[in-house]
């Protein structure tokens, strides 16, 4: 075995020779099943990240850990999660740091949730549903482990009612409806504090646009992330035929009192 071996419990990735990706959780006595043949969790407990397996049928796999990307677009879900190629850039926008104090609206799934604990935010959740924040909380657990439940407090509460957290650094919001948010927000942020929404469409933007710029909020900004792969191989160079588009527009706004 070696120094950097997997365990029961850890979450595995399994790359096949055609780039399709499998995340197990180990198990005694566990095994991954495809048509290709199975193999043992204990043959993957046995080798490190990097390491080559072969299933029962010969089928080669590359094993690795997965990423917060690669478990985001895996996980278990109940309501549609925010895609990598924008949880990254929202990160930035509202410049997350450990300590953070974070207000999120709209949990669902918990992508969003995980991205911002792992940049080591203390996060307070609102989900009007329970099982989306049962899912949300399960889902931080499984990939970041129980200890990061001690800093994520999930609340089934309407975030149109209103936001009891005060002093808060960040308030973060995937709502269909955010400008009902904006005088909650201000309330609740210190001074300086950040104000992003995720929305789906132009329309959704602009509502929220106007209702900020009639509030103490300053600096509103809107973006839009388009991702597009490119195809390598020799000579061959060109843009892949298909991209990941339109998903969803990032906007951002500072609290300003003066």
């Amino acid at each position: 075995m070696t120094a950097d071996a997997f365990g029961v419990g850890d979450k595995v990735m399994l790359v096949d020779g055609k780039g399709r990706k499998y995340i197990v959780t180990l198990a005694d006595g566990g095994e991954f099943h495809t048509h290709a043949g199975f193999v043992p969790h204990a043959a993957l407990m046995a080798v490190g990240e990097g390491a080559v397996v072969r299933s029962s049928g010969g089928a080669r796999y590359v094993v690795l850990r997965p990423t917060l990307s690669d478990f985001v677009l895996k996980m278990p879900r109940g309501a549609q999660v925010i895609y990598p190629k924008d949880l990254g850039p929202l990160l930035l926008l509202a410049d997350v740091y450990p300590g953070c104090r974070i207000l999120e609206a709209g949990v669902g799934s918990g992508a969003l949730s995980m991205t911002l604990l792992r940049a080591g935010a203390v996060v307070t959740g609102y989900e009007l549903r329970p099982e989306f924040a049962a899912r949300a909380r399960a889902n931080v657990a499984a990939f970041l482990g129980p200890d990061a439940l001690e800093r994520y407090r999930v609340e089934q509460r309407d975030c149109y009612d209103g936001i009891d957290e005060v002093d808060l650094d960040r308030v973060v919001l995937d709502l269909p409806e955010p400008w009902r948010v904006v005088k909650h927000a201000a309330a609740a942020l210190r001074n300086g504090g950040i104000l992003v929404s995720y929305l789906p469409t132009v329309g959704q933007v602009a509502q929220l646009r106007e209702e900020v710029a009639g509030s103490a909020f300053a600096l509103a900004h809107t973006v839009e992330v388009l991702q597009r792969s490119w195809h390598v191989e020799g000579q061959s160079v060109r843009p892949d035929h298909r991209m990941v588009g339109h998903t969803g527009f990032l906007t951002s706004a500072r609290l300003v009192r003066g």
